[in-house]
Order: C-alpha cells, then structure tokens, then sequence
C-alpha cells in the first residue's frame, strides 16, 4: 500500500509540474503576442472590435478605428472650376499578396473621385445635372473592368511589408491613381479613398 501512495506522490508531482509549465509557456505567449512590438514575428496579431472601420495600426496590426479618426488625404487641386468630383465605389477586393509563404491576404474597398467632364457642370440647371450624372455615371460604369483589374494587378504584386504602415498606404494610393490614370486617361481622377483596408 506504501508503495502504491509513493507512485501516486510522485505521479501527482510530475502532473503539477507539467500543469505549472504548461500555464507558464502559455502565459508568457499571451504577454508576448499583446505586448511585442509588430514588427517580431507573431502566430498572429490582435484586432480589437469597436464600432468603426479596420485600418492598421501604427505598428503593423489591424486595428478598428472609429470612421472619423481614419485618416484620407486632400483631394488634389483640378484644372477647372469643378471643385468636387463625382464619387464611384469599387467592388471590394479580396486578394492574395507576394509574400513568400503566400498566406497574406489584403481586403480593400477602393472610393473614386472623378472630375466630370463637362467644364460647365457646377452651371447647369437641376435636370440638366441629373440627365449628365446619368450619362456620366453609365462612363465611369463602363470603364469599372479596365480599373478594376488594375487595382488587382497592382495589389497582388505587394507584399505585407509593403503595406502594412502608413507610408505603404500613401505609396499605394499614389500607385493606384498613377496606374488608373494610364489606363483609362479620358478620365480626370481626382482622388483615391480606401474605405475599407485590411492585410493580415
């Protein structure tokens, strides 16, 4: 009956060890997915639920920030009078990026702001605006493809590292413009709006 309590004693003590080290590893993976820096590599990287967008973080890691504090840059100065252009949503984009281990992906939804292209538009009466927005909308619409896959093209050529601060972002909006501009020059691009962006 001794016998059997020491192996029991010893089985008890060799489980609490385990138990003890297992808590242990788990704990200091917990501190160090929450309060390393982004830039170390991570299992994964923390996305907090608030009410707003997903943008990511000054260090790298998605993050929801309310719609307002997201920042956008100022739509550029126009060769006309007009002073807003008109604003055309693009198709969100789920796409796989270059990294090596091709296990990053970026979700973006891209907002276009296109200068009409009749000079006298900011003039014309209430029905005659309506009857150009149309016609111009039914423009743009048709050109939705060309654009389209030159944003897809140039997004599955980047890496995470590319995008994932704030400098990359700017980089890729500029990119965007420069790429569509080229591809579809009949049309004034007035600024380029990510309204959603997520890599992970």
């Amino acid at each position: 009956m001794n016998k059997v309590l020491n192996i029991l004693g010893i089985a008890s003590k060799i489980m609490m060890f385990i138990v003890s080290t297992v808590i242990a590893a788990i704990s200091l993976t917990t501190a160090y997915i929450m309060f390393a820096p982004d830039e170390l590599p991570k299992p994964f990287r923390l996305v907090y639920n608030y009410d707003g967008a997903i943008v990511n973080g000054p260090m790298g890691g998605s993050e929801m920030v309310p719609a307002e504090q997201i920042p956008t840059a100022a739509p550029e100065e126009t060769h006309s009078e007009v002073t807003a252009g008109m604003m055309f949503n693009m198709s969100t984009k789920i796409i796989n990026l270059a990294d090596p281990a091709g296990r990053k992906y970026i979700r973006v939804t891209v907002a276009l702001e296109i200068e009409p292209d009749n000079p006298e538009f900011e003039k014309l009466g209430e029905e005659e605006k309506l009857a150009y927005e149309e016609q111009f909308t039914a423009k743009v619409t048709s050109r939705m493809p060309l654009m389209d896959d030159v944003v897809i093209t140039l997004l599955s050529t980047k890496t995470y590292d590319d995008l994932y601060t704030a400098e990359g972002k700017e980089k890729l909006r500029s990119e965007v413009k420069e790429a569509i501009a080229a591809r579809v020059p009949e049309l004034h691009l007035m600024g380029i709006y990510f309204t959603e962006f997520v890599v992970q």
